[in-house]
């Protein structure tokens, strides 16, 4: 019995030297690591989970913001140290339609933004890749629909056949007997266009207008519409007329939005109008 007493109070005095022990260290004195003590070349960035050496960054491609904007193309190069890349692309904005019929009120269609698509891939420093932010279609359209968005692309080391295609272009219908509805082609499966996740905005829908039918038609009030913007972009542009002789659609709008439409409110020759060119495409590579 004297035994198992003693055994139990020394058990009890070595957990309280332990506890008082482990209460009095600090980060001074717990653990200290003389660098001297270090053999030469004994760390270097593999010994760490994530190097300390390794670059991280974002770099930008995109064009002059004008209506006639030819885009960026390039041959770039990933800085040293890189591992990962995130390849980020918007697709230029379809172009804004002409006003077609110089003899009677339209029904318009807005312009879509341009498409995104994205793509995760593993890399190399130093491995190239050819970057294009695409640039407008060159056409101020004078017909009852415009151009559609060109596509912005990247191809090199570890990834084919990525691009992000253009947006949709405007519409006018001079019928107005005619249901006209919007289109809904915003849905992109994983895989579409090379890369692991795409979306596009739903395209305006159709305008409508107050007119006088004892006129024959010719007489409009009231039109609105809004072209839409590319994915993520969060950009905005709206365009609206109560009576004008013609409004072209020239106004540059952001990257990768839809481009603005033509639209007239009367009949009479030299009243047709010229739609607008849509906004250039974009491209983001997070590298790290």
């Amino acid at each position: 019995m004297v035994t198992v007493d003693r055994a139990v109070k020394a058990a009890l005095e070595w957990y309280e030297l332990l506890t008082s022990r482990i209460l009095m260290a600090n980060y001074s004195s717990y653990k200290i690591v003389n660098g001297d003590q270090l053999q030469s070349d004994s760390l270097n960035a593999a010994s760490f989970s994530s190097s300390p050496n390794s670059s991280y960054g974002v770099k930008w491609f995109f064009g002059t913001m004008c209506r006639c904007s030819p885009g960026c193309c390039c041959l770039w190069t990933a800085p040293s140290n890189v591992q990962n890349m995130w390849f980020q692309a918007w697709g230029a904005g379809g172009n804004g339609t002409g006003a077609c019929s110089c003899s009677r009120c339209h029904h318009y269609e807005a312009a879509q933004g341009g498409y995104y698509n994205s793509k995760m891939i593993e890399t190399n420093g130093n491995c190239q890749y050819t970057v294009c932010a695409a640039g407008v279609y060159p056409c101020l359209s004078r017909e009852c629909y415009g151009c559609m968005g060109c596509t912005s692309y990247v191809n090199g080391y570890n990834l084919s056949n990525f691009c992000a295609i253009g947006g949709q272009r405007g519409n006018a219908n001079p019928s107005w007997t005619e249901a006209c509805t919007s289109d809904n082609a915003c849905c992109r499966a994983p895989g579409n266009n090379g890369g692991d996740f795409g979306m596009g905005n739903h395209t305006s829908a159709w305008s409508n207008s107050r007119h006088d039918t004892y006129r024959g038609w010719c007489h409009c009030y009231h039109y609105g519409q809004s072209p839409t913007s590319a994915p993520l972009i969060g950009t905005t542009a709206m365009q609206s007329t109560r009576e004008c002789w013609i409004r072209c659609g020239c106004w540059v709008v952001p990257y990768g939005h839809g481009g603005m439409n033509a639209m007239t409110t009367y009949c009479g020759d030299g009243h047709c109008g010229q739609g607008g060119t849509g906004g250039g495409g974009l491209v983001k590579i997070t590298y790290f």
